[in-house]
């Protein structure tokens, strides 16, 4: 929206003041490169943190059932590991959309 609305103030970005007219052409590529790398970068961050997550959930998760049927102190052990487990993943959840929404917020911020 800022490239369509904002033209001018949006090409200014892609170059410092007083960049040298060789650089221009490199400049221009690297920073448009890295603006569409930001979005990507984004998500494949939010994406390794939920997976992450959920995973070692899954394998506690499994060690519960399979221990069910050894010895309940070994079941009791794993299982407050998972409540506790979970809790941390809320905890990691907030501040994940809370990150998301902020780098969200100054991406979109810096390209108006």
């Amino acid at each position: 929206m800022g490239l369509r609305f904002k033209t001018k103030n949006s090409l200014a970005h892609l170059l410092p003041q007083g960049t040298p007219t060789p650089l221009i052409p490199i400049l221009v590529i690297i920073e448009t490169i890295s603006l569409l790398i930001q979005p990507v970068a984004l998500a494949v961050r939010l994406t390794a943190n939920i997976i992450a997550g959920h995973l070692l959930i899954h394998l506690i998760g499994s060690a519960v059932l399979v221990l069910s049927t050894i010895s309940f102190s070994a079941v009791l052990l794993t299982s407050i590991l998972l409540t506790l487990l979970t809790i941390l993943e809320i905890a990691v959840a907030v501040i994940q959309a809370y990150v998301f929404t902020l780098l969200v917020s100054l991406y979109l911020h810096n390209n108006t």
